[in-house]
Parts: C-alpha cells; structure tokens; sequence
C-alpha cells in the first residue's frame, strides 16, 4: 500500500518524519531514496526526533553508520551512498541492526536492494520546482 503525502517547507517534512518515529516500532527498517538535497536529512531529524532522541542528527556519509541510542528505541541511520555492494554492509555488521531491538533508516537504500526484506517501509522524496523550492512529494510504500 502507498500513501503520499505533500509538504510545503522542511518543517512540514520534519513534521511528517517526527509522526513516523513516533509510530516505529522494534525491528523496522525504513528506506529513505530521492535525489540529492531532497530532504532525507530532515526527514530522518525528525524521525529521529519522533523516537526521543534529543541529541542532533546529521547523515552519516562517511562513517555509513550512526547509532543512537537515548531514544524509546535505538535508531541506526545509515547513508550507504558510498556503500559499493553488500559485501561492505556484512563487514560493518549491518543485520545485528537489520534484525536486532532498534529501528533501522537507510539513506540511499537502492544501493544495498539486494539485502533489504521485503517488509521494509519505503519512503521516497521528490522535488518539484513548478510547485515551488520546498515543495516536496514524499510516497511511503507499506507491505
């Protein structure tokens, strides 16, 4: 099932991320794909918000994995944008995340397809100028 949403400014992104952390549970792992500066980054601000977790969220480019673990549940962003195949997610123990207690985000998740389940939650942010700068479409798939 899809369900799309329409955002006007990068609070009402945030907003939509923040509803969702709060609604996340153990064991989830969401799928974050769109262009660069799209929004994944505020999104996830707000997911991570949403769990409780206080301190700030930026994307984890280069270290591939942040952990945060002051929330109601431990979230383990990812931003595999550099990631060049699954081999290097084995190597950073990516299923103690993928099937422990916590809530996994993945930026750029297309890069690691082959490793996602089937259950994981994909949200997808797109731009359109016509519509204005902060316009965003954001699709969130469910099984």
């Amino acid at each position: 099932m899809t369900k799309i949403w329409e955002t006007a400014s990068p609070r009402e992104t945030w907003q939509l991320g923040y509803e969702m952390g709060q609604r996340a549970s153990a064991g989830q792992i969401y799928c974050l794909d769109g262009d660069l500066g799209v929004g994944k980054t505020v999104f996830a601000q707000g997911f991570a918000a949403g769990l409780g977790i206080a301190e700030p969220v930026n994307s984890p480019t280069f270290t591939i994995l942040q952990q945060y673990m002051d929330g109601r549940l431990p979230l383990y962003h990812f931003d595999v944008y550099r990631i060049g195949d699954a081999e290097e997610m084995e190597e950073i123990g990516y299923e103690d995340c993928f099937y422990g207690e916590g809530v996994c985000l993945i930026e750029w998740s297309r890069q690691v397809a082959g490793i996602l389940p089937e259950t994981a939650v994909r949200v997808w942010i797109e731009k359109d100028m016509e519509k204005g700068f902060d316009y965003r479409r954001i699709s969130v798939e469910t099984e």
